[in-house]
């Protein structure tokens, strides 16, 4: 691959002005076993720590019971009003005998979806959790294989779930990103029913509980989503907050108490909002202010446009050591017609994973004749060699 670096400053110096340049040490420490920071809007990972790697959810995987039930509202296979029964299986092994979160669910009694997502959401009720995949699915285990479908439908690679509460099994792991994956698709796809998140506290059976998210009514602009604990988890939060038209999703765990984790919840969200940006250095279609060289073309070099936009998220430090590059897919011979990918645009930030777009050629090159392509061969070989198949280019 032939690699021409440029400099792009007044496009890449503008969209990153003030940042000053530091060393390649992570952005911000976690005590966290696991975290990330993801923008909401572009799906941008800000920060990361062991998101990838597999680890008990507790009660954060409702999200994914929350969103099954969720999707099947908004496209009406079932309504808030919906009525289903609670069990003699739900009641023991989720009720107000069992040591878990629980919704007060009386034995027998029939309870409407509308207060069931209520139990879940802000009472975290693993009760509420059962009678609602037993009502939908028939049982359980058959909720839970529904959960590991979509699971897969949304591209969830580092995900099983075993039951719809969260509660301890070996084979039960979620990663920290795609925690933030279905906390983004819940935002995103259910705003309406996404507002239960907010709601501070829930009444059921004369008994009232109140959220456990650390943040709500304390960072302002937090309105979601689910705090989660177990002995084996540790303590952990999947939280969104919204300022200024921005939204940012914090997923961590492994804290070792209720008040650490409400400390780092505000730290980590208060971070994502003051010590990262997200810039969009091109959008489709801008003209970069380098030439690729062309081989057996009526004219030398072909301009060059990106063919997506380009959206960088970067923590404030980093911004001077970026390194923007086009990289050819290889020697660029001719014919060439106007829009034909000719390599990509690299954005490489430190500390983070290389974001790149396609660049495409903006003008038709026609093909030399024989002569000219053999004298052609020549000239191109002496612009491009001794480099070690890297050009340079100046950029303005």
């Amino acid at each position: 691959m032939f690699r021409m670096i440029t400099v792009l400053a007044a496009v890449l110096m503008a969209a990153l002005a003030g940042i000053s340049a530091q060393a390649q040490t992570p952005p911000i420490q976690t005590d966290a076993t696991h975290a990330i920071i993801m923008d909401f809007e572009t799906g941008l990972v800000l920060f990361e720590h062991n998101a990838d790697e597999q680890m008990p959810p507790a009660s954060m995987s409702k999200l994914m019971t929350a969103l099954m039930v969720f999707e099947r509202v908004d496209d009406g296979r079932l309504s808030l009003d919906d009525e289903f029964t609670v069990s003699e299986d739900a009641w023991r092994r989720g009720g107000a005998a069992t040591e878990g979160s629980t919704m007060f669910l009386e034995l027998g009694s029939r309870v409407s979806v509308r207060d069931l997502l209520h139990g879940v959401i802000v009472q975290s009720g693993n009760d509420a959790c059962i009678v609602l995949a037993q009502g939908i699915s028939g049982s359980e285990d058959a909720f839970a294989a529904e959960m590991n479908a979509r699971a897969e439908e949304l591209g969830l690679t580092n995900s099983t779930f075993r039951n719809a509460t969260g509660w301890p099994d070996p084979e039960h792991r979620v990663s920290a990103r795609d925690l933030a994956v279905i906390a983004r698709v819940i935002i995103r796809d259910h705003p309406e029913l996404y507002g239960i998140y907010a709601e501070s506290e829930f009444t059921w059976n004369g008994i009232r509980q109140y959220n456990r998210n650390p943040l709500l009514g304390t960072f302002d602009g937090a309105d979601g989503l689910k705090t989660g604990h177990t002995e084996e988890s540790g303590y952990g939060l999947v939280a969104s907050a919204e300022r200024n038209g921005a939204r940012r999703i914090v997923v961590f765990n492994g804290m070792d108490s209720n008040s650490a984790r409400a400390r780092e919840a505000e730290r980590l969200m208060r971070a994502a909002f003051s010590e990262f940006n997200v810039a969009t250095l091109f959008e489709a279609g801008d003209a970069l202010d380098v030439r690729a060289p062309v081989m057996q073309g009526r004219q030398q070099e072909v301009a060059l446009r990106v063919a997506e936009d380009l959206v960088v998220g970067y923590h404030r430090r980093a911004g001077r050591n970026a390194d923007v590059a086009v990289v050819l897919d290889g020697a660029v011979r001719a014919p060439i017609a106007e829009g034909d990918r000719v390599g990509s645009l690299v954005v490489t930030l430190p500390g983070a994973p290389d974001i790149e777009v396609p660049v495409l050629a903006a003008e038709s090159v026609e093909r030399v004749g024989p002569v000219g392509r053999a004298l052609d061969a020549l000239v191109y070989l002496i612009r491009t060699t001794g480099t070690d198949e890297e050009a340079e280019l100046d950029g303005e």
